[in-house]
């Protein structure tokens, strides 16, 4: 499994982070990775909502379907799936402790499944990277939203 985590800040409030993030939708505008993500179906991003998520990494396309697995006041859950991986995203959002707006701490962890897995170690390096991509991208974003 790889297991990447980053935390940001920016000057949004908590409450209005999180509402932003539950639409995974708005994933194609702070991931990198991300070519496009469309929902599957109507109504809010509540548990059970799913998303076409379509990336790009090392030049291929993967498409996943995500589903939001978990919706709380201050954490959202997602899970995407394909037939060779499976990946969770957790997204914890807290007021800053000055109280100038939130903090959000990403955690993405990937499992592959039968021979992709055989990649994981040559493919570990590359996900760091994404993940400090979206350490970049997405505070400025949301400062800007």
């Amino acid at each position: 499994m790889i297991e990447v985590v980053r935390e940001m800040r920016t000057v949004r409030p908590a409450g209005e982070v999180l509402a932003y993030l539950a639409d995974f939708a708005h994933a194609a505008e702070w991931d990198p990775g991300t070519a496009e993500c469309v929902p599957l179906g109507a109504g809010p991003p509540v548990p059970g909502a799913r998303w076409r998520n379509v990336s790009v990494f090392r030049g291929r396309r993967t498409e996943l379907v995500y589903e939001l697995a978990a919706r709380e006041s201050d954490r959202l859950v997602f899970v995407g799936r394909n037939r060779t991986v499976t990946a969770t995203d957790e997204i914890l959002v807290d007021p800053s402790p000055d109280g100038s707006g939130a903090v959000v701490r990403y955690r993405a962890r990937l499992r592959f499944h039968g021979v992709a897995r055989l990649a994981e170690p040559f493919l570990r390096r590359e996900f760091g990277r994404l993940a400090d991509a979206v350490e970049q991208r997405l505070p400025a974003v949301l400062d800007r939203s």
